[in-house]
């Protein structure tokens, strides 16, 4: 199954880690380091015509991150799998954890 994240962008629901909100989210350090670092690797890809509401992290070999305008609650409700935490879905939370530990 695909998501459509915005513009004409489509990605496969095998390969999505995580939907989160950019409000709740970016208030955190390790979520903004982690932005920060997929910006300067070249992985953010923004699919939003305006200031972006969501971000979704793929994994494609890169961990590209979509910046979407559409809201996270949205996407969600497109990609009916998945469990609902801390504000974003994660396919499995073992993926969240290595994230939250990178360390560049």
């Amino acid at each position: 199954m695909y998501i459509h994240l915005g513009q004409d962008v489509v990605v496969h629901t095998d390969s999505i880690i995580g939907i989160f909100d950019m409000d709740n989210t970016t208030s955190s350090y390790i979520t903004r380091e982690f932005l920060k670092v997929a910006q300067k690797d070249g992985n953010i890809v923004n699919v939003s015509e305006d200031l972006p509401k969501s971000f979704v992290i793929c994994e494609d070999g890169n961990n590209t991150v979509y910046l979407s305008q559409l809201s996270s609650a949205t996407l969600l409700k497109r990609n009916n799998t998945g469990a609902i935490l801390n504000s974003g879905w994660y396919k499995n939370q073992e993926a969240i954890v290595d994230v939250e530990h990178r360390k560049d």
